[in-house]
């Protein structure tokens, strides 16, 4: 947090209210969010509205909508007003706990945020000696937990400390004024307290800047070598819309160092958001962060928590996922199953915030010969960005994209204006290296509608894109790119199979594997895909396999509803295809 800055259904909560979206185990991956904010909204009159548009209590819309099992709430030791102070805290945590949501508790040791930039001492622990702060830390976490238990309620993770950078309780704990050692000694204060009222729940320490592998190191060496102790290593994750997936990768890379460096611990990212004025963008974050997450070595990533996506034009906040509708906006659709993925990469250039007047012009999944010319900017055809060429003087400019997909014959659409006077300004594609076809682009100033038909793929691949060669002044825009199959060739038989590839069982009664035979190293790719030709998901990447006969499991298709499709295997230059039965 900045300064104001598949279901697992395994145990049936013994709950008068009990849902089945209810319904977890602690070892499931928690997707949460921060809602500590909720009670003086909902006392300053605001609402909040589901997805089919009715009024509904935000916990039970965020469970119930976005599949939401947990929920973080802040406690602050004595708030003017009390919100977020131990009573409010109480109440709230009663609320998540009867819709069989999870709890985070994140003690600030504060009266109000703390974070990198202040830890300011509560009021009435001003005056304290060190000896003074460890007993309060003690006692008030104490006082907090065992209030929570005395109601039925344990929280499964407590954080000791918020955004704890450089230390809290300042300037007693002070890393960068006192060392780490009376930091340390507040943080072992606060895992002894709860212990001490709940020997389960795991204890979060919290660092920002979940990107940064350096810091991260330097501040838990500095703990644990003053032996301060902890379970989970929780991060702050805030990146920037036009750069989002180098965050991403670069907080996945972090989080599986960490939970190597220090043996036992777990990670979890405990904060993280996006500029709410791109919402597609923030729901590809969540879907690509999550499947980070998830895959961290060991299983040891346990969740990611938004933080208040409820908030919309409330106290200055600008990162929330709710929009002036009163209801949540795409971006929490992240916390969702991913849906099946087009066949071409940000098709609506909306993965990223604009690119115009950025460093970085060319869109995401996209190619580029000169950046100069090619950006994403406002005004798309049915979203936020559309892609342009533009120069003040004359330019060459080609966007592209290669695209993998089943064998067969496409049509390539998309929406375009253009301003005119160009030499050349040309939708295109070029499958598989064979005869580019394409269409020219008509002068229009209004959204219009161009097809390039009758592209046939016959080696698994097929290149897109838009050309300019221009005058200065010349611009042309482009958005809404489809690929859509009109006839998906025919499955060729075993027999003529290059790769002899087999899927076993097929149909599909029980876990997927897939053999396959290389005459030299290669990649292997293996996809999945509808009988329109529609990828719905990658089923395994191969860096390099050898040379020889291979088994590759592809496990169980249970997210897959019933139906036939079609599995794709390249490697060695070679596409082979086979339908699956999902029965």
């Amino acid at each position: 947090m900045r300064t104001l800055t598949r279901l697992v259904a395994s145990v049936l909560l013994l709950f008068s209210c009990w849902h089945p979206a209810a319904a977890q185990t602690s070892s499931a991956f928690a997707k949460g969010a921060d809602v500590s904010w909720v009670t003086e909204m909902e006392a300053s009159g605001y609402k909040f509205y589901n997805k089919a548009g009715a009024q509904q209590d935000l916990f039970q819309l965020l469970r119930d909508d976005y599949g939401l099992n947990t929920i973080r709430l802040r406690v602050w030791v004595n708030p003017t007003g009390g919100y977020s102070g131990p009573d409010d805290v109480l109440a709230k945590a009663k609320r998540a706990q009867a819709l069989g949501l999870r709890l985070l508790i994140d003690f600030h040791y504060s009266d109000n945020f703390a974070d990198p930039g202040k830890q300011t001492k509560p009021a009435a622990w001003q005056n304290y000696t060190v000896a003074q702060l460890k007993q309060a830390v003690y006692d008030h976490t104490t006082a907090v937990l065992t209030s929570l238990k005395n109601n039925g309620i344990t929280p499964e993770w407590v954080q000791v400390g918020n955004e704890t950078n450089d230390g809290m309780l300042w300037p007693e704990g002070r890393i960068t004024v006192n060392g780490f050692g009376n930091f340390a000694q507040f943080v072992d204060q606060g895992y002894a307290a709860v212990k001490a009222v709940s020997p389960t729940t795991k204890v979060i320490v919290h660092f920002a800047n979940g990107q940064d592998n350096g810091a991260f190191r330097y501040f838990f060496d500095g703990l644990q070598a003053n032996r301060a102790r902890w379970d989970v290593m929780g991060l702050s994750l805030y990146p920037d819309a036009a750069t989002w997936y180098t965050y991403t990768a670069q907080a996945q890379a972090n989080m599986n160092d960490l939970v190597t460096r220090y043996p036992g611990k777990e990670v979890m990212v405990v904060e993280v958001g996006l500029d709410n004025y791109v919402p597609i963008a923030t729901r590809q974050m969540l879907l690509d962060l999550i499947a980070k997450t998830q895959a961290v070595a060991g299983g040891k990533g346990l969740g990611v928590v938004y933080w208040e996506p409820e908030v919309y034009n409330w106290q200055g906040y600008n990162k929330g996922a709710w929009g002036s509708d009163n209801r949540a906006t795409v971006a929490l659709d992240g916390f969702l199953p991913a849906p099946p993925a087009p066949l071409v990469y940000n098709p609506g250039f909306e993965y990223t915030a604009a690119t115009h007047n950025s460093a970085i012009q060319t869109p995401l999944g996209w190619n580029t010969t000169s950046d100069a010319n090619n950006y994403t900017e406002s005004g798309g055809h049915s979203s936020q960005f559309r892609l342009t060429h533009y120069n003040a003087s004359a330019y060459q400019v080609r966007t592209s994209q290669v695209l993998k997909v089943p064998n067969g014959t496409y049509t390539l659409r998309a929406w375009v204006q253009n301003g005119g006077g160009q030499t050349t300004c040309q939708l295109y594609a070029q499958a598989g290296g064979g005869v580019e076809q394409n269409v020219a682009l008509p002068v229009a100033g209004t959204w219009t509608q161009i097809q390039v038909p009758g592209i046939v793929v016959t080696n698994g691949q097929c290149e897109i894109g838009l050309r300019s060669v221009a005058n200065a002044g010349n611009y042309c825009s482009l958005d809404d790119v489809e690929m859509v199959a009109t006839v998906l060739a025919t499955i060729a038989p075993a027999g003529a199979n290059p790769l002899g590839m087999q899927l076993f069982p097929n149909p599909a009664t029980g876990p997927l594997a897939l053999s396959y035979t290389l005459a030299r190293p290669a990649a292997v790719h293996v996809a999945l895909y509808s009988l329109t030709g529609q990828l719905l998901r990658t089923l395994a990447e191969v860096p390099l396999a050898p040379a020889g006969t291979h088994s590759l499991p592809l496990g169980p298709l249970e997210s897959i509803a019933k139906g036939v499709y079609v599995v794709q295997l390249t490697a060695d230059g070679y596409t082979s295809s086979q339908r699956l039965v999902n029965p």
